[in-house]
């Protein structure tokens, strides 16, 4: 059976937890770019997206144990809405910077400020509107023990 490496052999594989949230860096790879070698823009999505996962990994909640109907009513988190704002483009090669922070946590929704940077210049921002659903789909009010994990 093969060794399976946990977060302590990787220590910055989910990016790390900072003072404002949550920045990860990110390597521009041939596959998130079109023929000319610029960022394709849902690339940027799939960046943000292992933004917020990680960042809430980072803080002990796992998507895994969400699903888990031992740990209490299953749930998931679904983007619900973005804003997003495409402001230069990113190119093959480039290494990144995924920043990730909370706005607000209200009931069943968290909203998000996320913002893609290059050294120190801004390339693409999003606003993210997660929310918290049952197993069926329907909202549910974002767990207390999540709540507390982003101090809101």
């Amino acid at each position: 059976m093969p060794e399976h490496h946990n977060e302590t052999d990787w220590p910055d594989l989910a990016g790390r937890l900072t003072e404002f949230g949550h920045r990860q860096m990110v390597r521009v790879y041939y596959e998130d770019t079109d023929f000319s070698g610029i960022v394709y823009h849902a690339s940027y999505l799939r960046f943000i997206e292992r933004g917020r996962s990680d960042h809430i990994r980072l803080l002990g909640i796992h998507h895994s144990e969400m699903d888990n109907p031992e740990k209490g009513e299953r749930m998931a988190l679904a983007v619900r809405h973005m804003d997003i704002n495409f402001l230069k483009s990113a190119h093959i090669d480039d290494i990144l910077a995924v920043e990730t922070r909370v706005h607000a946590v209200k009931g069943a929704r968290m909203i998000l400020d996320q913002q893609i940077l290059r050294d120190d210049e801004i390339l693409f921002t999003a606003r993210v509107t997660v929310v918290a659903i049952n197993r069926d789909g329907k909202p549910r009010r974002i767990p207390e023990k999540i709540r507390q994990s982003f101090a809101c």
